[in-house]
């Protein structure tokens, strides 16, 4: 059997050769295998944000699929360095939070990585994660690549809050490329509006129900409500940051 499929998700950028030397280890310990590059734009130590693109990816990969997650701030830290098995998939990286999308799987198993104290304090996704991606694509179990762990860190998307007068609560979790405001708003109603920042945007299906320049309200593929500006970016004109609060009401 081939080697698995080596995933890779970084806040590296691609000016440096952080990433080219991650690869180097993967291709000398897993020959043959696929490497693929997810995103290496992860803005610098976001946590948050590494773990909301975690939850999007992960299970629509293959069975067999080994994912690699270095969004480190804590490297050469306490830190614990694990490995995931979860739903058939299989994750590496630091506990801090970025893996938690594949922990709350009932069968979830997770081990703590060894640091041999000699490798680099300040690169653990070359000396530490890749060899032991490399060694999971390979086909060993597990639990050979470490002993278990039961304390890994586990971030939830805080959940929205319906008041007594039915609206409903929420906050903004991030923003995307296109500056389109991401919340944890969920909803399946065809109406209303989202207010924020003293503004509300209307309800739509898609962003071509908008004029230029109108903002508007819609369930984004994630499946969360999102803020956008048609040919515009929503977190620039709304002057907003993540934790700000947001309300989705019945239509005026």
């Amino acid at each position: 059997m081939p080697p698995a499929a080596i995933t890779l998700l970084t806040d590296f950028g691609t000016a440096d050769g952080y990433v080219a030397e991650l690869k180097g280890v993967l291709v000398s310990l897993a020959p043959g295998a696929s490497i693929v590059d997810l995103s290496h734009d992860i803005p610098a130590q976001d946590i948050a944000m590494a773990r909301l693109t975690v939850a999007r990816y992960w299970k629509r990969f293959p069975v067999g699929t080994v994912h690699v997650v270095v969004v480190d701030p804590g490297v050469g830290t306490a830190r614990a360095a694990i490995a995931i098995a979860s739903d058939g998939r299989l994750l590496v990286g630091p506990d801090n939070g970025v893996l938690s999308p594949a922990l709350f799987s009932l069968d979830a198993r997770v081990v703590q990585l060894p640091v041999d104290p000699r490798v680099s304090s300040t690169f653990h996704g070359r000396d530490v994660f890749a060899p032991v991606a490399a060694r999971l694509a390979l086909g060993e179990p597990l639990e050979a690549v470490g002993e278990p762990h039961r304390e890994a860190v586990r971030l939830r998307t805080p959940q929205p809050r319906r008041d007594a007068y039915g609206l409903l609560h929420g906050v903004v979790l991030t923003f995307d490329r296109f500056g389109n405001v991401i919340t944890n708003l969920i909803t399946q109603e065809r109406v209303g509006m989202v207010k924020v920042a003293g503004r509300a945007a209307r309800l739509v299906r898609t962003y071509g129900e908008a004029a230029p320049g109108e903002m508007v309200a819609l369930v984004g593929s994630s499946g969360l409500v999102e803020i956008a500006v048609r040919e515009g970016n929503a977190a620039q004109t709304l002057g907003i940051s993540r934790g700000d609060a947001v309300v989705l009401t019945a239509a005026n």
